[in-house]
């Protein structure tokens, strides 16, 4: 038989404390926290690999894309260039038969006997088309300059007459290298180089713009040859090297700089280490209408919303209006409020004409003049941009024709005589003396005083309540003896009835009539007479 256990013996359990199950509760909690901590990191540090992966490819792509549309240009380019070449070339091959025809026929002076006066747009184009066909580039000049007021059919007949050209690049520099980049006329005569002749190099190198460019693949490639194109670059580095003799940026003309910046658009010569020398002077001349244009082909459109808030800086509210319809970005300086700030600092500029005591005798012409060429503007503006439902032009117009208004009503009114000027009234007997009309209270003689009861003759025809002009009697001319001592003499003041006899009181004030007084002149006491 097995043995029975002693059921008497006690058998100990081990028990767990409750500060170890707090500690594994703790222990496990912390765990998990950090278990969660790890995951969410890990979780970010995937998602921010995803992405910069998705931005990557996304630059692979557009790198790719725009690899492939370079290779595509270069190969269109590469393709067509024997074509434009040969079209290049054909054109050079017409222009030269048709040079050679106008010379064989007709000699220098029949062909200006049988052009004769430029009157319509035919002749002007005919004209320039015979300067063009036989590459007489200062008679080409002079023509353009002389023609000033037809600028506008010259720039739409103007690229019809240099595609006859043999070599239209070289025409253009020979032709403008009269003034740009120096001015040659100082040479010959200083007083010649006060005409201004900068409009003519803009107009002459805007309308080579559309000869030049390549006909197959556009303002990409333009057909100038290497010769004319290195000519180019070293006449806009004399250029630039002349402006110390200029006295700087600040000094140069804005026509000199115009020209500057349109030859090298035309031939295609803009620098991109010179950006900043370009932003100089598009600031500097930034009213120019074709200025903001010219910004962007230079390479400045990444920069306009700097040139636009330097314009604002500056106050040239109106110039930044027009740079920003170029660019598109209305949304960012809203034109209105630009607008109505440039009509807030005309106001000002007008008050303080007004104020300047320089200006005395013609401030209110000067401020009114201010002020309309600054409503001009704007309201020309306004008709430009169609801003008139955002900002209405009634009121301007209406400000405008009163300052107009009041410009023909001043020009009307007689002009006022000066307060040293003595004239001669109707009244008869003699001047006083020169010394009279400088006084301000008090009247004083150069003649010995008349006795009271010397009455002048002239005077009869007075009535007795109106005193004559304190004159002095014509006896005193002659052999009579100066009055007693105890005569009666002037005072400074004015003189009062009853004093000194039967002597009549003091003459009744002169009046004179309001075109007269309404400028300030100065009213007269009677007693300067």
């Amino acid at each position: 038989m097995g043995s029975i256990p002693n059921t008497g013996e006690s058998t100990e359990l081990t028990q767990p404390s409750f500060d170890d199950f707090q500690r594994q509760t703790s222990l496990m909690t912390s765990c998990t926290l950090l278990w969660k901590e790890l995951s969410d990191h890990f979780n970010s540090l995937e998602q921010n690999l995803m992405k910069k992966s998705e931005a990557l490819k996304d630059k692979l792509r557009a790198l790719d894309e725009q690899t492939k549309k370079s290779l595509t240009v270069l190969e269109k380019r590469e393709t067509t260039i024997e074509g434009s070449v040969e079209m290049a070339l054909k054109m050079v091959e017409k222009s030269k038969v048709a040079a050679l025809s106008v010379l064989e026929k007709e000699s220098e002076a029949d062909s200006e006997d049988s052009l004769g006066e430029v009157d319509d747009s035919d002749g002007l184009l005919a004209k320039m088309r015979c300067f063009c066909l036989k590459m007489d580039a200062r008679g080409f000049w002079t023509f353009v300059t002389g023609k000033k007021k037809e600028i506008e059919l010259m720039r739409e007949k103007m690229p019809l007459a240099l595609v006859e050209c043999v070599d239209p690049a070289r025409l253009v520099l020979e032709s403008i290298s009269e003034v740009f980049p120096l001015d040659k006329r100082e040479i010959r005569d200083k007083t010649e180089k006060s005409n201004d002749l900068g409009w003519a190099c803009v107009l002459i190198l805007e309308s080579l713009i559309p000869v030049v460019v390549d006909p197959v693949i556009g303002k990409s490639r333009l057909l100038v040859t290497s010769s004319m194109k290195e000519r180019a670059k070293e006449i806009a580095e004399t250029w630039k090297a002349s402006l110390d003799e200029r006295g700087g940026i600040e000094n140069v003309k804005t026509p000199d700089v115009h020209t500057f910046l349109q030859h090298l658009v035309t031939f295609g010569i803009v620098k991109k280490e010179d950006v900043a020398f370009y932003r100089k002077l598009v600031i500097g001349s930034a009213w120019r209408k074709q200025m903001p244009k010219l910004a962007v082909s230079l390479g400045l459109g990444d920069e306009m919303p700097d040139i636009i808030q330097e314009l604002i800086s500056r106050g040239q509210h109106l110039d930044a209006v027009h740079f920003t319809y170029e660019v598109g970005l209305v949304d960012k300086f809203p034109p209105v409020p630009l607008l109505k700030a440039f009509l807030k600092d005309a106001k000002k500029a007008a008050a303080s004409i007004l104020e300047d005591p320089n200006n005395a005798g013609r401030a209110a012409s000067l401020a009114a003049r201010k002020e309309q060429s600054a409503l001009k503007a704007v309201i020309k503006c306004i008709e430009e941009y169609k801003l008139d439902s955002q900002f209405p032009s009634e009121n301007l117009k209406k400000r405008l024709e009163q300052l107009e208004k009041g410009k023909t009503e001043k020009k009307r009114q007689p002009a006022s005589v000066p307060a040293n000027k003595r004239t001669r009234t109707n009244i008869g007997g003699p001047m006083p003396p020169a010394k009279a009309g400088r006084l301000t209270n008090a009247y004083v003689s150069s003649f010995p005083a008349p006795p009271p009861f010397v009455r002048s003759p002239s005077h009869g025809q007075y009535h007795p309540g109106v005193s004559p002009y304190h004159s002095p009697p014509t006896t005193i001319y002659g052999s009579v003896s100066p009055p007693p001592p105890n005569a009666y003499v002037y005072s400074p003041e004015a003189a009062v009835p009853g004093i000194g006899g039967s002597y009549p009181g003091p003459p009744p004030p002169m009046t004179y009539p309001p075109p007269y007084t309404a400028y300030g002149g100065p009213a007269y006491q009677p007693a300067y007479y």
